[in-house]
């Protein structure tokens, strides 16, 4: 930016340089009340709020995708509680950084934060170095993950820790962001900025707030290196598309494209593409991916995407989650490749996800309603009297190892959940329930 003091005896032409501080760091909230996002943990009366507020705050997990501010709520938090601040980073940090943050929290005078971005890579040993400081209130655990911590951390650590869930951040979220980011980036170049078109950039951030704040500063640098004499920048999807294709098109496992490229192979593969899902795996191989995410992803797509329209295909991908987590690498990649192009090239079905979801809808709307009482067991005399477990038919003591009765409760007898698709497996699985079930479900 430049900029001329003039008067009537001299001019002065001072060059203000730009920040060299990320526009994403420079626009990271201090307080609750300019945090951007999360209301359902961090709104008025949230859970979360009130407990910060309290200034009773329990060691916690936040699980959610990247740029959604699992690092900033952090930094938040122990500034509103009034504590010491740590923060360490799984990749880079081990168990003597761990101990050595410990031993100073034992000197102070209330438990500190302790911070560990990605704390789904730290090994099992690792963890456990964290056990007794958290269960002891030397400090209270803040952990940050992408990955569910259900597989990723300990059970004995996870039972100890609250576990709250971010979400990605909503259209109006996006727009107050780039606001802000506007008039940040409006000082720092001393032009006019106008965003003509949002979509792209809005689509590029996929709810990531960094992402979207690195998006709108690269455009604005670029439309400015192409126009530095012009005093206002416009910003199109068209510039902003080309822009960004052409600076972010290295994925990166830590970073801007990782949620896409994983996305994509997971598409590929769903949708019966073995070459593209191929490209996709070896795009995560070269970037040094885990192997173990990738097999885990595949392990989900198996019985999601394909279930009873190839059950081998579960196994298969099972049996890949445990081989890679025996053999490591580079051998490792040949069973990545064994297994997508099986799981690509099988016949697909997502009838299992569709029948539990329409079995807990169904719940949900009809309530707990109660167990037909020739399916319920009768261990006392006084069950037995009242009814239970009479007239209950043992299929195994009729032909073919099947009786007709009923199983589901009387207000939704006949409810159809599992439907079949049309694949050669699914229809032999239909043929068997219609055989049995003749017209009472309608296969």
């Amino acid at each position: 930016m430049v900029l001329f003091l003039k008067n009537p005896y001299f001019c002065v032409k001072i060059i203000v340089m730009r920040s060299s501080i990320p526009l994403a760091e420079r626009l990271r909230p201090t307080s609750l009340d300019d945090y951007i996002g999360q209301k359902h943990i961090i709104g008025e009366n949230a859970v979360l709020r009130r407990a910060i507020e309290s200034g009773r705050v329990p060691s916690m997990i936040f699980w959610g995708p990247p740029g959604v501010g699992k690092t900033t709520l952090a930094y938040i938090i122990s500034k509103q509680v009034k504590r010491q601040f740590f923060q360490l980073s799984a990749v880079s940090s081990g168990v003597k950084e761990v101990r050595e943050v410990i031993d100073r929290a034992r000197m102070a005078p209330e438990a500190p934060i302790l911070f560990i971005d990605e704390i789904h890579r730290f090994s099992k040993s690792q963890q456990d170095s964290l056990l007794g400081a958290v269960e002891k209130g030397l400090v209270t655990l803040i952990g940050a993950t992408t990955e569910n911590p259900s597989f990723e951390v300990i059970s004995p650590l996870l039972s100890r820790c609250q576990v709250y869930v971010l979400k990605s951040l909503e259209k109006e979220d996006l727009e107050v962001l780039l606001a802000k980011a506007v008039k940040a980036l409006e000082y720092d170049f001393g032009k006019k900025i106008v965003i003509q078109e949002p979509e792209a950039l809005m689509r590029i951030s996929g709810g990531d707030g960094r992402k979207l704040l690195n998006a709108i500063e690269l455009v604005v640098t670029s439309l400015d290196d192409l126009n530095p004499e012009a005093t206002e920048l416009v910003v199109t999807n068209d510039f902003t598309t080309e822009t960004i294709q052409s600076n972010l098109v290295k994925y990166d496992k830590q970073g801007e494209m990782h949620y896409d490229v994983i996305s994509a192979f997971i598409k590929s593969m769903r949708g019966s593409d073995p070459n593209a899902a191929l490209y996709y795996l070896a795009r995560m191989i070269e970037a040094g991916e885990d192997p173990l995410f990738i097999a885990r992803r595949m392990l989900i797509l198996a019985s999601e995407d394909i279930g009873n329209a190839n059950p081998n295909a579960l196994l298969l991908a099972n049996t890949c989650f445990d081989a890679v987590n025996k053999i490591g690498w580079p051998e490792s990649r040949i069973i990545l490749s064994q297994t997508v192009t099986y799981l690509a090239s099988s016949p697909k079905s997502n009838a299992a996800v569709a029948a539990i979801d329409a079995a807990q809808a169904l719940v949900r709307q009809t309530g707990d309603l109660p167990v037909p009482l020739h399916l319920r067991n009768a261990p006392t005399k006084l069950m037995k009297d009242l009814g239970y477990h009479d007239g209950y038919k043992y299929a195994h003591a009729y032909q073919g190892n099947f009786v007709e009765q009923e199983f589901l409760p009387e207000a939704i007898s006949g409810t159809v959940l599992y439907e079949p698709q049309d694949n050669p497996r699914e229809r032999e699985l239909r043929k068997y329930l219609r055989d049995r079930w003749k017209e009472k479900y309608g296969y």
